[in-house]
Parts: structure tokens; C-alpha cells; sequence
């Protein structure tokens, strides 16, 4: 998978991506990434990419020129174009299973308060949130898509079944986990885990996904 983000600060995206299992992604050759400054689209000597928002208001908006130019540049016909903004959908793990099946994602970081929406409406096929609140800019949501969408493809966890017993995949949360020692300042772990029966084992599992879903999420039951 190849992935282009457009961002005016590649450092906050290239740091956390060139780690762990997004760096073995790109070195195992799953991943194609690769970081852009949305400055180096504008045409003007001082590459601006900001004005004042028409009918007044706070703040600036990211101006349409250099983001057209740099989409354009990179698109082909298997790109998916996204843009990362509390506006968007809602990231959910079925977005990114289905993000993880696409050929090339050019994900745009959006900023200040906000985009030219010509950009929205001409440019992009989807937009997304990683959550109900607002944060700096839009390259922290875009690394965390971008985990989230990587680690589905073939081959980067290492175990092909690890992603089917994370959080979500199932609609529910995931169980609690525990490793050694069995006691912990006095603290047991629960005696069914040192069973060897794999049945209960499971059925454990699922009775405690469906507790902590019901304590934590209880939306997702309702969904």
C-alpha cells in the first residue's frame, strides 16, 4: 500500500510513523510512505497556504491552490483521497479494514480553522475524525489512521489472527489480558487461565469482552 499525507508539519507524522510496527511495515516493503509539505505546492515566494476567511470570522483557512496542486500531482486512478477533520466520520476499525483493502491513500491534513471547502467538495472522497473534539492540527489524527489502517495489512502484525482479537473486531471490547507472575502482591490472576482448557478459556473471554463493553461502551451493544 502506498500512502502520500499532506501535511504543513511532516515531523509530527514522520516520527511516530518511523517506529515499531510502522517502521517493519515500510521496511518489509507493505508500506509505501510518504510525508509531504503542503508549503511546496504554493506558487508565491513566501508559500503562503493561509488567508482570512470570507464573511469574517476567527482564525485563518488553509487556501484551495496548494492542496489542488499537490493532490493533483499525486493522484492516479487507484487513489482514495481523505481529509482528516472533526467534520468527518467517525474512525472506526470497519473504516479502517475497509481503508486497509485500498491501493493508495493520499490523506490531507487539514488545520487552523479549517479548509477551503472546494477542496471537500472536489477533491476529497471522504472526510474523517478520529473523535468528537478538536485537536491542534490534522496531522495527529492522520498518524493515528494511518496505524490504524497499517497494521491490518497482510504480514505487519507477524500473527494474521492478532487483529481479529483486538478491540472492535468482534463489536465488542477486548478481554482483559494478563501475563506472569500468577500473583502480584498478592493479586491472582483469575484460575481459569492455567486450566489448559481452551473452551472455558474462551468462553471467559467473551463473557468478560461483553462485561467491559457493557461497563465502558455500552453503545456498541446498542448499535
Amino acid at each position: 500500500m502506498r500512502v502520500d499525507i499532506l501535511t504543513l508539519f511532516p515531523e509530527i507524522c514522520r516520527a511516530p510513523l518511523s517506529e515499531s510496527m510502522m517502521k517493519r511495515a515500510q521496511q518489509a516493503g507493505a508500506l509505501d510512505l510518504r510525508i509531504h509539505d503542503i508549503r511546496d505546492w504554493a506558487k508565491d515566494k513566501h508559500h503562503i497556504v493561509d488567508d482570512a476567511p470570507f464573511g469574517g470570522g476567527q482564525g485563518m483557512v488553509m487556501k484551495p491552490e496548494p492542496i489542488f496542486a499537490a493532490v493533483e500531482s499525486l493522484r492516479t486512478a487507484e487513489s482514495r483521497v481523505l481529509l482528516m477533520t472533526p467534520q468527518g466520520r467517525r474512525l472506526t476499525q470497519q473504516i479502517a479494514r475497509e481503508s486497509s483493502h485500498q491501493q493508495h491513500l493520499i490523506v490531507i491534513c487539514g488545520h487552523y480553522e479549517g479548509i477551503d471547502h472546494r477542496v471537500v467538495e472536489r477533491l476529497v472522497d471522504v472526510e474523517i475524525s478520529i473523535g468528537d473534539y478538536v485537536l491542534t492540527n490534522g496531522a495527529i489524527a492522520a498518524v493515528v489512521f494511518v496505524d490504524a489502517v497499517v497494521r491490518l495489512l497482510p504480514g505487519v502484525l507477524g500473527d494474521e489472527n492478532s487483529a481479529e482479537d483486538d478491540s472492535f473486531a468482534s463489536g465488542l471490547l477486548e478481554a482483559p489480558q494478563y501475563t506472569r507472575p500468577a500473583e502480584f502482591r498478592g493479586w491472582k490472576i483469575p484460575d481459569v487461565l492455567l486450566s489448559g482448557n481452551h473452551a472455558q478459556i474462551a468462553a471467559w473471554r467473551k463473557e468478560q469482552a461483553l462485561k467491559r463493553t457493557r461497563a465502558n461502551r455500552p453503545d456498541l451493544l446498542q448499535e
